[in-house]
């Protein structure tokens, strides 16, 4: 096991009322294994991915990365871990700077963590290029130079030149158009393989989840409502949200992951927090959030199996 989260909080403060974007998450991660979170706009899963690379501290809970607790680490020691650590963003080409050609945006991880020279610096840029699909004459170029497709792959070099052991995936695909989301999926799948990697694929987009991931972890308002291996999920959904998705009530057409967030509909007025959507509601949904239920490889949370 690679990673391990236990009962992870994050509360914030909007228009003066404090909403819960996290709320007690548990999950693991195996080594070479892809995990698919997935949800709607406001779900959390964006949260958690900050969390687990520290740029969002959690209210509470654990997370165990290669047997250590990130949370309570020190700066030396967080220093020493990101390199393991990598995050590729939704909007990549505004984590690199326009002023600066793409080499220095790439290898500015090597210099702080690695210390090498300039002519090493360079061969590993020409190879992270090359394991992305891109040409070296790439990293002369400026980032607004380049398509979106090759942004992308320019942000996934940037990340795998310290070869770190887990990936992080946020929304990555989002703002490509389809054929260009085929292309950086297959990318992802080669380089698993190749670099030995684990990955946390955050999406909307239960198709690309299909595809890629092992195991699937569906949220909503900031629960976990649905857990399990992918095969499984897609074939037997358990919960009521969950078999809305895979029905296309709710496909990737109908959510933006852009728009801006109604943290009024965040706010839990108590009971089970998909009550006002589910079709199989009971009087229990009204008063009382249910726990995650364990059915054999599969947790939901859901009255109906807590009967």
């Amino acid at each position: 096991m690679i990673l391990d989260v236990k009962n992870l909080t994050k509360t914030f403060n909007k228009n003066n009322s404090v909403f819960t974007a996290v709320d007690n998450i548990n999950f693991q991660l195996g080594r070479k294994e892809c995990l698919g979170i997935v949800g709607e706009s406001g779900s959390g899963k964006s949260t958690i991915a900050k969390m687990l690379v520290k740029l969002v501290e959690p209210d509470s809970g654990e997370i165990n990365f290669l047997g250590k607790d990130l949370v309570t680490m020190n700066r030396s020691e967080l220093r020493k871990t990101r390199k393991d650590i990598q995050m590729i963003f939704q909007n990549p080409i505004d984590s690199f700077n326009p002023r600066k050609k793409l080499k220095t945006s790439i290898s500015a991880g090597l210099k702080y963590t690695l210390g090498l020279n300039k002519h090493q610096i360079n061969n590993q840029v020409d190879e992270a290029l090359n394991l992305v699909g891109l040409k070296s004459e790439y990293k002369n170029r400026y980032i607004n130079k380049i398509s979106g497709g090759e942004c992308q792959r320019a942000a996934i070099a940037r990340s795998i030149i310290l070869k770190p052991q887990l990936l992080i995936c946020d929304e990555i695909t989002s703002a490509l158009d389809v054929s260009v989301q085929a292309q950086i999926i297959e990318l992802l799948v080669e380089l698993k393989e190749k670099l030995d990697m684990s990955y946390i694929f955050i999406t909307h987009d239960l198709i690309l989840a299909k595809y890629l991931c092992d195991r699937i972890l569906v949220m909503y308002k900031g629960n976990e409502v649905e857990s399990g291996n992918a095969e499984d999920i897609f074939e037997n959904p358990m919960h009521p949200y969950t078999k809305l998705l895979l029905s296309c009530i709710m496909t990737i057409d109908n959510i933006d992951e852009n728009k801006d967030i109604n943290y009024e509909k965040l706010q839990h007025s108590g009971g089970c927090k998909f009550k006002e959507m589910c079709p199989d509601r009971i009087e229990i949904c009204n008063s009382c959030n249910p726990e995650i239920k364990e059915i054999g490889d599969r947790r939901v949370r859901c009255h109906m199996y807590n009967k």
